[in-house]
């Protein structure tokens, strides 16, 4: 009986990755991963050139990987009025090891003052689909009693084609305005189909919107000041589809210390994850702006698919940035950087 109710997990939660293969993953690091929240982010950090990678590891406890990650880098090119940059993307879900690798190239271009910066940015690139048919379990493999045989064969018709090409374009709009940043991104606005089947799948648009609030709890607090201490109450909405997903919550950041706890909701408003962070900002303060940061994050699962079964989902991500000597982007804006959100 247990041997069964293991399988019949699996197969819901199989099941439930096969209803979600129209949709993105998101992170819960979002503020580390700033190309794939929203390509207007490119060159918004206080340097002149940034790298991010972040790691997502979810559901660890059960059978099957889903594990996500996301590479940048861009520049702050005073030049362009912006900033340039590359980001991959990489999925592999599922005991199908259904594989999404993605590249995009990124620019942005800000106007602003002391006041404000407004950007706007546009994304280009291509996505590879993949999927391994011959892993999957069909039910004529599964015998009541016993669950998977082992070395059963399917009578199932498998679709002849395993991978799938095509463009992905975004674009997304972002504004700092003295303590205040908000920003919108479409992403896949083609909507491209994504089908290995031949019948259309359409890979629906994906909105983000979001928005955080800086409050500086140190007295004399001077912007841009890294030894002052600040809460960061932050929202961010994602919808594609008919599935949507809201996480709320805040950050305190000291120094070089910045932790969080966020709450983050999904479908109908349901609760979805209760999610930990701490980041470490290391040799901060340098001549030329170098910053090294080091996260990591845990999603407590409150859903259906409970803590028990899952045993939640961890994030590590890793950033590093700095100014080039004699660099003609120092305090561009007076520092107003989305950077300092984070």
């Amino acid at each position: 009986m247990k041997l069964r109710s293991t399988y019949i997990l699996l197969l819901c939660m199989f099941a439930r990755s096969i209803a979600a293969l129209g949709q993105d993953h998101i992170y819960s690091q979002f503020f580390n991963a700033p190309l794939y929240l929203n390509p207007s982010l490119t060159g918004q950090f206080e340097g002149d050139f940034r790298m991010n990678m972040i790691y997502r590891n979810q559901w660890t406890g059960l059978n099957g990987t889903l594990s996500y990650i996301n590479a940048s880098a861009d520049l702050n090119i005073p030049h362009f009025g912006g900033g340039v940059g590359l980001q991959f993307n990489r999925s592999s879900e599922g005991t199908a090891f259904l594989v999404k690798n993605n590249i995009a190239a990124t620019y942005s271009y800000s106007v602003g003052t002391d006041d404000f910066v407004l950007s706007f940015g546009i994304q280009a690139g291509f996505t590879n689909r993949q999927i391994d048919w011959n892993k999957l379990v069909f039910s004529d493999q599964i015998d009541n009693r016993l669950g998977y045989i082992p070395g059963s064969i399917s009578a199932a018709q498998l679709p002849s084609q395993a991978s799938k090409f095509f463009f992905d374009p975004a674009a997304g709009v972002n504004l700092v305005y003295g303590n205040f940043m908000t920003g919108v991104a479409a992403h896949h606005i083609n909507q491209p189909d994504e089908s290995f089947s031949g019948a259309q799948a359409k890979l629906p648009m994906r909105l983000t919107g979001y928005a955080s609030y800086r409050i500086a709890l140190t007295q004399n607090y001077t912007y841009g000041v890294d030894d002052a201490s600040y809460v960061i109450p932050s929202v961010v909405y994602y919808k594609q589809g008919n599935v949507s997903s809201m996480s709320a919550g805040a950050q305190f950041k000291h120094k070089g210390l910045n932790s969080g706890l966020w709450y983050r909701t999904a479908g109908e408003g349901g609760p979805d994850a209760i999610v930990v962070s701490l980041i470490f900002d290391i040799f901060t303060g340098r001549e030329n702006g170098e910053k090294l940061r080091v996260g990591i994050s845990h999603d407590a699962t409150t859903s259906k698919i409970n803590y028990t079964n899952t045993n939640g989902t961890t994030e590590a991500s890793i950033g590093y940035q700095k100014y080039f000597p004699n660099s003609s982007s120092f305090n561009k804006f007076n520092g107003l950087r989305c950077y300092d959100f984070y």
